[in-house]
């Protein structure tokens, strides 16, 4: 049963700004995140406004706004490149058993983010 849907844009442009702002950087992203955005060489600031975007399309699916530490929602990659989010603190304990979708692009100087949280319990309460 899908719980929440939220999605954001976010100008790489902006972000672009950004990448030097090391403040920034350690306020709203974990280590692994900032290690992951400098990898990505001239698609640094592509990857950051992506990252950006997941958290508020997150904050937008909780219809809470950001009232949780950004950083305890990771945007990480399988293998094959697709993100998801690995939930620490306050956050996974309020998420509990839901499951987080989550799908990020990028075109035209705008990323793009949506999540879907979706709810791991049935009708009669159990979970599956």
């Amino acid at each position: 049963m899908c719980k929440g849907l939220g999605l954001d844009l976010c100008e790489v442009a902006r972000m672009e700004k950004m990448l030097a702002d090391s403040r920034f950087l350690s306020r709203y992203f974990t280590p692994g995140e900032i290690d992951y955005i400098h990898s990505r060489g001239k698609n640094a600031a592509q990857t950051l406004a992506g990252l950006f975007a997941a958290r508020e399309a997150l904050a937008k699916a909780l219809g809470t706004g950001i009232d949780f530490d950004l950083r305890e929602a990771e945007v990480c990659h399988t293998d094959s490149g697709a993100p998801f989010f690995r939930l620490s603190g306050s956050l996974k304990d309020r998420l509990g058993q839901d499951r987080l979708l989550l799908t990020i692009t990028h075109d035209g100087g705008i990323a793009a983010a949506v999540c879907l949280i979706e709810s791991n319990l049935q009708e009669g309460g159990s979970v599956s």
